[in-house]
This record gives structure tokens, C-alpha cells and sequence, in this order.
């Protein structure tokens, strides 16, 4: 396996030749892209008031019309209609529909999480039953999970489902909560216990089967286009061979589901991210104060950059782990793995990337929102600007898919589970930092390039984050997971590492291949980003010490620490405004 292993990038280093990067998509890429694009513009946006007023038929329309381009199929192999793209292709196609508000929730809950456990886990007969027309948009798919009383705890859910004595059937009665697409979904992809079992069980269960009932939608904040229903199940007849997957086996295609969806929002949020920033590039340069255009004033010159630099950093981490992941399932297939779990194992591997990645990027796209709002000023504020609706319908991305307080935990325990389990030695390097902290940090060398220079600031923010992780585990033990703040603490650090690593080696490559003429422009958003991270990581590490430790400890962990995650200085004002600068006068993001 060419390509690092899950949460290995704590330990390891990526050469930038071996990452794939936006600047690389091929034609075909581009396409899908721009065909999405014109969906939104001719399709989408004329109707969006409509859509926020509740229509579930018009949504439902919406959806299908998308499914008669294509654009429904696009991760499912050929046999079941689909047009079997690459990973990075279906992420890229998930970041332009981003752009589409609450459509966007309807069409990625339909293609990914109502669609997808079926071509994962699913037989071949319910792929051809079901699969088919999932991906011909004729049906559209939902995911019931969730329960009243089993929210990030999904495996305490009371929906139950008995063999019926002729052995035919499993009789279903309970309730889910949340439903996307609950009131127009054709399929549900449905979790039970089955009789007293521990653990659930999942079904796909058709809308009109008798005793289904759906209630009526939610009033909900944001992404009111979005169909969300309560779903009732009252002794409803679900055939045997419905049952997906194997008996017991619902609360793992729930969590590999999970994974996937975690890491699909993170790429569906970046469409949401270019377009709340374009928005607020246009008002700028359109507004006046003071008989002055707004986008000449330092301070939205500093927000332009900053919703930019972050849009472009969370762009360049989610292409890097995509690719990975698509490495991966060449590897699975080729050793003989089934098309569909190859795929799911595959994904489910990066499971702290794709936390990672769902809490940083949700906290992008809230953060664009909210500036863009700003940056309208009054006018961001009421209903007749599109910052209304980005900002109510970003919010529910920190919930989705698991809260980001649930994904923070996970993606710490996850890294140190995979580090103790073998899949690499975080706890060899770690204990080697730990004991050499005040002498680890790694300085300047002659000729050091820029490049050189910010990949360095990297490894020593990585000291940082295993330094920690050591004091963590020798400190606590097993009663580590019990102290929340801390292993947030360290998820802070470890976001900051990954998404400031993908970011140099994009710049780099692009750098190294001459793909940008205005390359020290993405030097500026590099510098920025590396200078902001080194800020964060010492506040978090300084939290972290001085929740395990007193007295002189602390002191010298602090010492220590400080001056490993230590930066050069920037000029971040001229560089940010450099940036914006660019972006003004393109009138649009267009990093």
C-alpha cells in the first residue's frame, strides 16, 4: 500500500508527487462538473423560494430530474446503471451539488446513505431490484437510523422486527425520527433489532408496504426545502429477503455508512463554501460606503482572504484522502473483494480522515456563512439575499452524520486504537518525543526553500500532537476517553496538521509542475494558514497540559512545547490582502 494508512500521517511524512489535487482533474472530471453546474443554474435556483415553502413534490421532481441525467448514478457500477466513476469523481460531483442548499440534502441523502448500504452490503437480486432504480433517480432512497431515544447512541434503538411463524416475513413496529427524504422516498434502508438481539439489523423496506407511515414534515431552522419526517412501522410485512446484509450485521453497515457520509459532507460543503464566498466577493464590489466600494476597506479584504484560504485548505484535504481511498479499493478489488464491500472497506479504512474532515469542513462552511452574512451587512439578513438561506442551512452540518463533539472523540480514539493495534508505531515515536521534548524540535537548516521551511513547522506541529497523545495515555490510561476536553484538545491539533499537510503538498505540486503563474499568491494562503495553525496548536497543547499536569511539569512540558510548535512570523495583513486583492478583481473565488 503506496499510500498512508489511516491517521498514519501523525507519524510519517507524504510526498507531494503521490497526492492528487484539483488542478489534476481530466476532462471527463470537468464535464460531470460543468453538467451539474448548469443543473443547478437551470433546474435549482429558479425554483429555491418554492422548495423552502415545503413542496415535497417539487423536490421530488428535482431529484429525479437530476436522475435522468445521470447525475444519480455516478458511484454505481455499470450493471446496475450507473456509470461506476472514481472516488475523487464522485466527491467532486458531491462538491458542486453542495452548492445547491437544501437540494443538496435531498439528492446526497437519496444517492449516498439511501442508495448505497444496498450496493454495499446488498445481494445481487436486491442490487438489481432495488440498485437499478436508485440509480435511474425513478426511485429515491432514504437511511432511518435514528430513533427518539438513540440519537449518536444508535445501537440502543428500540425498533424491533420478529420472524413471522410461516417464516416469510419480519413483522417491523417501532419508530425513526429525522428522515431525510421521508416524505417522498421510495426505499428506506431501515435498522432493527431483530427478537432480543444486541445488536441491529438492517432492512430495506419499500414506503408503501402496509402499516409504513409517514408523519408530516418538521419545522426545522435551516434546509427547509428538505423533506424530514417522523417514519412509524406498525406490524409492517417486510419479506425475508429484504433483510441486508446478514443478521447482527446493521450496526456495522451503520457505522461504514456513517464513515462514508462524513467524508461525502466534507466535499459537500466545499460547493456551499465557493459559492458563500463568490456572494460575498460580488455584494463587496457592488456595495458602497462612504461613497466607497466595501471590498476596498482592510477589514472585508481580511474576510475575503480568510473565507478563501480556508475554502482552498479544506478543497485540498478531502481530494488527498479521496484519492487515497480510491488506491485503496484498486488494491481490494484487485485481490479478489467483492465490487461493493471492496468500495465500503475502503472508505470505512479512513475512518479518522473522514471525521476529521466532517468537523473541519462543516466548521468551514459555518464560518463562510456567518462572514458572508457580515459582509452583507443588513442585507445579509433578510430573506431576500441567498446568505439567509446559506447561513440557516449550513448549521445542521455540525450535526449530521454524528455531532462534531462525537466525531472529535472519534477521530482521537480511532488513531490511537489503529496506533496500539500495530497499523503503525505511534507509540514508539511517540514515547521517543516524549522523552527528548526539549531538544525534538527541529530547526533550520542552510538553503532551506519555503517549501522546506513550512513542511518542517509540519513535522514539529506532529511532535506536538504525539507528545501529547503519550502524556494523554501514560497519564490516563483507559480513563482517557472520559476526559472530553482534552482528547478535543488534541483533535484541534490533529485537524490543524492534516489540513495544513494537505495544503503544502498542494501548493508544492503546483509549484513543482508549474501549474499556477501566480504561484506566490498560494504561497501567501500557505504562510497565512501554517502562521494561524502554529497559533491554535500551542493554545490547544497549553490547554491540554494544563488539564494533565502541575507545578513544574506543566512548566516545562510548556516550555517545551511552545517552542517546538513555534513559526517564523508573516505579515498576514499584506497577505491577506493580496489574496483578496486577486479575488476582487475576479469578482468571484476562484483559487
Amino acid at each position: 500500500m503506496k499510500n498512508l494508512k489511516s491517521g498514519e500521517f501523525l507519524v510519517k511524512e507524504t510526498e507531494s508527487s503521490n497526492v492528487f489535487i484539483p488542478e489534476e482533474y481530466n476532462e471527463e472530471q470537468l464535464m460531470i462538473a460543468q453538467t451539474i453546474k448548469d443543473f443547478l443554474d437551470a433546474e435549482l435556483f429558479p425554483i429555491l423560494d418554492d422548495l423552502d415553502k415545503g413542496d415535497r413534490d417539487l423536490m421530488a421532481q428535482t431529484v429525479r430530474k437530476a436522475g435522468e441525467l445521470g447525475l444519480m448514478g455516478i458511484a454505481i457500477p455499470e450493471e446496475y446503471g450507473g456509470f461506476e466513476q472514481s472516488f475523487v469523481t464522485q466527491m467532486l460531483a458531491a462538491e458542486n451539488i453542495g452548492a445547491g442548499y437544501s437540494f443538496s440534502v435531498a439528492f446526497m441523502a437519496s444517492t449516498g446513505i439511501g442508495t448505497l448500504p444496498i450496493m454495499y452490503y446488498g445481494n445481487e437480486e436486491q442490487r438489481q431490484k432495488y440498485v437499478t432504480k436508485l440509480a435511474s433517480g425513478e426511485f429515491i432512497g432514504a437511511y432511518c437510523l435514528t430513533e427518539p431515544n438513540a440519537g449518536s447512541d444508535a445501537n440502543s434503538g428500540k425498533t424491533n422486527a420478529v420472524l413471522s411463524e410461516d417464516g416469510k416475513h419480519y413483522i417491523l413496529n417501532g419508530q425513526k425520527m429525522w428522515i431525510t427524504n421521508g416524505g417522498f422516498a421510495n426505499t428506506q434502508v431501515v435498522f432493527a433489532k431483530i427478537d432480543n438481539d444486541r445488536v441491529l439489523s438492517a432492512f430495506i423496506v419499500e414506503s408503501d408496504m402496509e402499516g409504513v407511515v409517514i408523519g408530516p414534515d418538521e419545522h426545522k431552522m435551516g434546509i427547509k426545502g428538505s423533506s424530514t419526517t417522523q417514519i412509524y412501522y406498525n406490524d409492517v410485512k417486510v419479506p425475508v429477503e429484504n433483510l441486508l446484509g446478514k443478521r447482527g450485521m446493521g450496526f456495522r453497515i451503520a457505522l461504514a455508512i456513517l464513515h462514508m457520509g462524513r467524508v461525502k459532507l466534507g466535499a459537500n460543503v466545499i460547493g456551499g463554501s465557493k459559492k458563500s464566498t463568490t456572494d460575498a466577493i460580488r455584494y463587496a464590489n457592488e456595495r458602497k460606503q462612504f461613497n466607497t466600494l466595501i471590498s476596498s476597506f482592510g477589514a472585508i479584504k481580511h474576510k475575503i482572504a480568510e473565507m478563501a484560504i480556508r475554502a482552498f485548505t479544506l478543497e485540498s484535504s478531502i481530494y488527498r484522502v479521496s484519492n487515497d481511498i480510491d488506491d485503496l479499493m484498486v488494491e481490494l478489488k484487485a485481490d479478489g473483494m467483492d465490487k461493493g464491500l471492496g468500495s465500503i472497506e475502503a472508505i470505512s479504512h479512513y475512518a479518522v480522515e473522514a471525521a476529521l474532515l466532517k468537523v473541519y469542513g462543516s466548521e468551514v462552511l459555518d464560518f463562510i456563512a456567518d462572514e458572508a452574512v457580515q459582509i452583507h451587512g443588513g442585507m445579509g439578513y433578510s430573506a431576500e439575499m441567498n446568505t439567509d438561506r446559506g447561513y440557516r442551512d449550513s448549521r445542521i452540518n455540525r450535526i449530521f452524520e454524528g455531532t462534531n463533539e462525537i466525531n472529535r472523540l472519534l477521530l482521537v480514539e480511532t488513531a490511537i486504537k489503529r496506533g496500539l493495534k500495530g497499523d503503525f508505531d505511534m507509540a514508539g515515536v511517540a514515547a521517543e518525543y516524549f522523552n527528548t521534548m526539549d531538544s525534538c524540535r527541529e530547526d533550520k537548516v542552510d538553503g532551506e526553500s519555503f517549501f522546506d521551511q513550512k513542511l518542517r513547522y509540519i513535522r514539529n506541529f506532529k511532535k506536538v500532537a504525539l507528545i501529547l497523545i503519550h502524556n494523554a495515555t501514560q497519564k490516563l490510561g483507559k480513563d482517557l476517553l472520559k476526559e472530553q476536553e482534552v482528547i478535543n484538545n488534541i483533535s484541534d491539533i490533529m485537524i490543524s496538521i492534516y489540513t495544513s499537510e494537505s495544503l503544502a503538498l498542494r501548493i508544492k505540486k503546483i509549484a513543482d509542475k508549474g501549474l499556477k503563474s501566480n504561484i506566490d499568491l498560494y504561497k501567501d494562503v500557505l504562510a497565512v494558514n501554517i502562521y494561524d495553525a502554529s497559533g491554535i496548536i500551542t493554545k490547544k497543547a497549553m490547554d491540554a497540559v494544563y488539564s494533565l499536569e502541575e507545578g513544574e511539569t506543566a512548566d516545562k512540558m510548556r516550555k517545551a512545547l511552545s517552542n517546538i510548535a513555534c513559526v517564523a512570523g508573516v505579515n498576514v495583513k499584506d497577505a491577506r490582502r493580496r489574496i483578496a486583492d486577486f479575488l476582487i478583481e475576479e469578482n468571484e473565488y476562484k483559487l
